[in-house]
């Protein structure tokens, strides 16, 4: 039981990761109905940049001060080159087909890939242990990493930050008004470039930050954006589409599906993925806190907002999720 108990932290940990790049991607479809399949080269990038920042701070400020000041360095690093594509090259087609939009993304992808390739080279590079979380904390006699407990810890962090920024702020309220109604905001003076660019900034940041945020635990490598785009997406479905709430819950569900998944299928581990995406979207086709769309004046309305009081249906839901997460390690034990 004791084991179980440490898988089940272990996937809250990948579950915290997880959500950091979900949130990212969907705060950006959310608000600028683009579906960016460059988000998991930011998440790539952010590990690479993160191990380049290590590398050249601990010298100078020590190994601890160091490693903590290189990850929001790494992030905001990463958080530029999103709002330098979002200028250069999104802004330009958001009123082109979505394929176009499409295209785009991937291309970025491909580009990015290769600029890393051409920067770090082809090695995985191995990044340092966490000063001050290199150890094990014993709970329930497992060694469980000290900081995989920190990442736990991170993602309702997050969670609870952007709630308050989108809730609180003068900056949120523009974007939830952009997601129910972009006409409406740009009919009453409210500048889309620059809140669509602000937008894409904080969600490439939030790539980069997960990905200099696994640099203790993953080698930074060039299949990083591939390996994460896959389950950021079923996250984003799962969760419904714009919802950070949804996303949340989701990054939970896949995260510990994937930590006892292991144990009893380790062959298909990925399959179990997409197996539980589609039994997701037969019972709610617009995932677990989304909303259906609403045909207006011919055109397509998405009524979700990134962070809204949740229905009846969504507490629920998150009534059931805490049920699954303390009834999991007995079921599967």
């Amino acid at each position: 039981m004791s084991f179980l108990f440490a898988q089940f932290l272990a996937g809250l940990a990948s579950a915290s990761s997880l959500f950091l790049v979900a949130s990212g991607l969907t705060l950006i479809f959310g608000v600028t109905r683009v579906v960016n399949f460059a988000h998991g080269s930011f998440y790539m990038l952010g590990a690479f940049c993160g191990y380049s920042a290590v590398g050249l701070l601990s010298p100078l400020l020590g190994e601890g001060l160091g490693f903590w000041l290189a990850l929001p360095l790494a992030a905001a690093a990463v958080a530029l080159l999103g709002a330098a594509f979002e200028i250069s090259v999104l802004r330009r087609i958001y009123a082109a087909p979505e394929l176009f939009q499409l295209l785009a993304t991937f291309g970025m992808l491909l580009v990015l890939a290769d600029a890393t390739l051409a920067v770090w080279g082809p090695e995985d590079l191995l990044g340092p242990r966490a000063p001050g979380l290199t150890g094990a904390v014993r709970i329930f006699g497992q060694p469980v990493p000290a900081y995989d407990l920190f990442l736990i810890v991170v993602g309702p962090v997050v969670l609870g930050v952007l709630w308050f920024c989108l809730q609180r702020t003068r900056w949120g309220m523009q974007i939830r008004a952009a997601t129910e109604n972009r006409d409406l905001t740009a009919a009453l003076g409210i500048d889309q470039r620059r809140l669509f660019t602000s937008i894409f900034t904080v969600g490439a940041g939030l790539a980069g930050l997960a990905g200099a945020l696994e640099l203790p635990r993953h080698p930074a490598s060039l299949g990083m954006d591939l390996g994460v785009i896959v389950e950021v997406f079923v996250v984003t479905v799962v969760g419904g589409m714009g919802s950070l709430p949804g996303a949340f819950i989701a990054a939970v569900l896949i995260g510990q599906l994937q930590a006892f998944g292991i144990l009893a299928f380790p062959q298909i581990t990925i399959v179990l993925l997409f197996l539980f995406m589609a039994a997701v979207l037969i019972v709610r086709p617009w995932g677990l806190l989304g909303r259906p769309e609403a045909p207006t004046g011919g055109r397509i309305v998405q009524a979700e907002a990134p962070l809204r009081p949740l229905p009846p249906a969504g507490k629920a839901a998150a009534a059931a999720v805490a049920v699954l997460l303390v009834a999991l390690p007995l079921l599967v034990g």
